[in-house]
């Protein structure tokens, strides 16, 4: 059910290459952590590579889905909330695949949630880092191609939210929309 008022709008296969190539980038620059906690576990990495082969041209078929459900399912067996971030930034990353060209807010979690999560990773290994997820959120605004601004504009933004992760969301989701802005990291 879509809230009343949303609508739909043209999204081309390109612009979700484009996007799920920056995506896989995102949450590759924090697969070492879940990997440091689950040698053994390829589910996170398998994630990231089948967004990358669904970015350099391959289909968006039901495996895509069924690696980011596994990523997903790797979070909630970690023991680490560090580790398990890293995985959610994985699963993420195959599900951006799956953005729907419908202007609704719970639709940007598809764009910028590899981004958001990849941060709380990356906050929660290093917590006498203040800072630190806040320089992966500028990395990741710098990175974002111009296709994922394209289609956020299309969408409601963000609200800051309650939690960590809800304000993650919003300050990816506020660099997108306008680099140079207030709310831009």
């Amino acid at each position: 059910m879509t809230d009343e008022g949303s609508r739909y709008f043209a999204l081309s296969l390109d612009s979700l290459r484009a996007i799920a190539r920056w995506a896989a980038e995102c949450a590759d620059r924090v697969l070492g952590i879940y990997e440091s906690q689950s040698v053994s576990d390829p589910r996170p990495r398998a994630a990231i590579e089948g967004i990358r082969e669904f970015a350099d041209g391959g289909g968006r078929t039901a495996r895509l889905r069924t690696l980011a459900l596994a990523a997903h399912a790797a979070a909630r067996d970690a023991a680490d909330p560090a580790a398990a971030a890293a995985a959610r930034a994985a699963g993420a990353a195959a599900a951006s695949a799956y953005t729907h060209p419908l202007a609704d807010v719970h639709q940007t979690k598809h764009i910028v949630g590899a981004a958001a999560y990849a941060a709380l990773a990356l906050e929660l290994r290093h917590p006498d880092d203040p800072g630190i997820a806040e320089v992966e959120i500028r990395w990741a605004i710098d990175h974002a191609p111009a296709e994922a601004r394209a289609v956020l504009l299309e969408m409601p933004a963000r609200p800051r939210g309650k939690s960590r992760l809800d304000t993650l969301l919003y300050l990816v989701d506020a660099g997108i929309r306008d680099p140079s802005g207030a709310d831009a990291v």
